[in-house]
């Protein structure tokens, strides 16, 4: 298993915080968000960030700052209208990297306290596992993908409903197997590049995708710093 951290995204939606920095290395609590999120890799993974060219110099001086080895994945775009899409960055990468084993992928504009170790653990070798939190509001969950569960199963995924069927939202941490990869290239050939949250909808239909029900801290940095209010 290897582990990829997603953090080539644009963050416009923050805009004017991340005209000038990337999502996942805005602060939080003294340091970068992808800071956080590095440290709590297994180190018995080798990990990969996939950035884009306009922040690239960023996270080159980011990379000088930590103490762990990390490849910089670098994408050729310079602007949100270039950009691949969280589906299509992924997609881009497992065949760049011709990568052809079990997958932790990450977001890095999410901040969460769970035990990935423990993560890892739940794989059962086959099927996708999805982190998923109960954030104890249907009315919040309308800004995220709630699931339904049956068992350890997620039997519906919907993508920001309107009416939301529980608080149980899926949270941006991932381990894919790589048997669906050809589900992954076939959904970017359709032109879903953006939301990997439609992919994980996909893939319930397509597939049995399990939860990782955790109860420890987390949240996405987007919905932190637009609830500070932050203009600078």
């Amino acid at each position: 298993m290897r582990c990829l951290v997603l953090a080539s995204g644009f963050g416009t939606r923050l805009y004017p915080v991340t005209a000038d920095r990337a999502k996942a290395l805005l602060d939080y609590g003294g340091k970068p968000l992808l800071t956080h999120i590095i440290n709590r890799i297994p180190l018995s993974l080798d990990v990969s960030i996939c950035v884009n060219r306009k922040f690239e110099s960023d996270f080159r001086r980011w990379q000088s700052s930590i103490d762990r080895r990390v490849e910089i994945c670098v994408e050729d775009v310079w602007t949100e209208a270039q950009a691949k899409g969280a589906v299509g960055s992924l997609a881009y990468w497992v065949e760049q990297k011709h990568i052809d084993e079990e997958l932790l992928v990450l977001a890095g504009d999410n901040y969460f306290e769970f035990n990935l170790s423990k993560f890892i653990a739940a794989y059962n070798g086959r099927n996708a596992l999805v982190a998923v939190h109960d954030i104890g509001d249907k009315r919040k969950a309308t800004q995220f993908g709630v699931v339904r569960l049956q068992g350890g199963k997620i039997i519906e995924f919907q993508e920001k409903p309107t009416n939301p069927s529980s608080s149980l939202v899926a949270t941006a941490c991932y381990i894919f197997p790589r048997r669906i990869f050809p589900l992954l290239q076939r959904f970017c050939a359709w032109g879903k590049k953006d939301n990997l949250g439609e992919f994980i909808a996909y893939l319930v239909s397509q597939d049995e995708v399990y939860a990782y029900l955790f109860a420890e801290r987390w949240f996405d940095i987007a919905s932190l710093y637009s609830n500070l209010n932050l203009k600078h």
